[in-house]
């Protein structure tokens, strides 16, 4: 794959590649780009003559990316996705050329040879355009890969300002989460909600702290604030923590902050059906 700027760099004339072309030793792929020798060309292919034809500050972006980095699959049907810098004109059928505005060499990365855009901006820009379970899919198979540490990745982007894919991103890691006096609140209303039992909050049993305690069905439910993407250590705590519980008899039930705030309906109806369950096995 070569450019038609990159030719004319190393000595070849205008004239000389018109001929090469007629000779059928370049193949016009898109303008300005071509693949040398013969016409076939790979998925690689097609996104480095892409990168070419939108000019030397174009980066892979979007799911291109993802794809590139082996965070998700390689989708021939969608058009490639470029980033360029804002004010940079680029139109080429079958590609989606998006623009940044504060698009530097600081957030450019090779992966097998092709301009592709850094992890983190990968994610970011690939949350602003593909569903929920997409992008979690693409955060795990970073971690799985070693290509990111999740905790810093947490707080890179904790400190990014406003662009597109932010806000989903954001929600994501769970960084705009309740705090554990707003998600206490939360759970508490729902439990009134459904005339439940008020369960005690921040007992510690069998060694460990939890949320909701109804000690008279020997029932614990924990909140987990953070979705997604928990620390090994943290899934390892939580993993003995449940446990101990389940070897002392108590049953534990997880919920989740955003079935909280958006599923309350299902959570009270869980709530009440487990509740209801357990209190007919203490009477029996």
């Amino acid at each position: 794959m070569v450019a038609r700027s990159q030719l004319l760099e190393l000595g070849v004339s205008s004239r000389s590649i018109e001929h090469r072309i007629a000779k059928g030793r370049l193949h016009p792929l898109w303008r300005g780009v071509y693949v040398v020798g013969r016409p076939e060309v790979d998925q690689k292919g097609r996104w480095m003559a892409a990168v070419l034809t939108c000019g030397p500050t174009a980066l892979l972006s979007h799911h291109s990316a993802a794809a590139l980095w082996g965070l998700a699959p390689v989708a021939c049907t969608r058009a490639i996705d470029i980033v360029v810098p804002f004010g940079t004109f680029r139109r080429r059928p079958g590609i989606c050329v998006h623009r940044r505005m504060d698009l530097g060499p600081e957030h450019r990365r090779e992966v097998a040879g092709l301009p592709v855009t850094d992890l983190v901006s990968t994610l970011v820009d690939l949350a602003s355009c593909a569903p929920e379970w997409r992008v979690e899919r693409a955060i795990n198979e970073a971690d799985r890969l070693d290509l990111i540490d999740l905790e810093a990745f947490r707080r890179t982007v904790a400190g990014l300002g406003p662009r597109p894919g932010m806000a989903h991103m954001r929600r994501t890691l769970g960084l705009d989460a309740l705090t554990d006096t707003g998600l206490e609140r939360k759970f508490l209303a729902i439990v009134r909600a459904a005339n439940l039992p008020r369960p005690e909050t921040q007992v510690v049993l069998n060694g460990y702290q939890v949320d909701f305690y109804w000690p008279h069905i020997g029932l614990v439910v924990e909140t987990d604030g953070w979705r997604y993407h928990r620390t090994p250590g943290e899934q390892a705590t939580d993993r003995r923590r449940d446990q101990a519980h389940m070897t002392s008899g108590q049953t534990t039930v997880r919920i989740g902050e955003d079935q909280i705030r958006y599923e309350p309906d299902q959570v009270q109806r869980t709530l009440a059906a487990v509740i209801a369950r357990l209190e007919r096995g203490s009477s029996g």
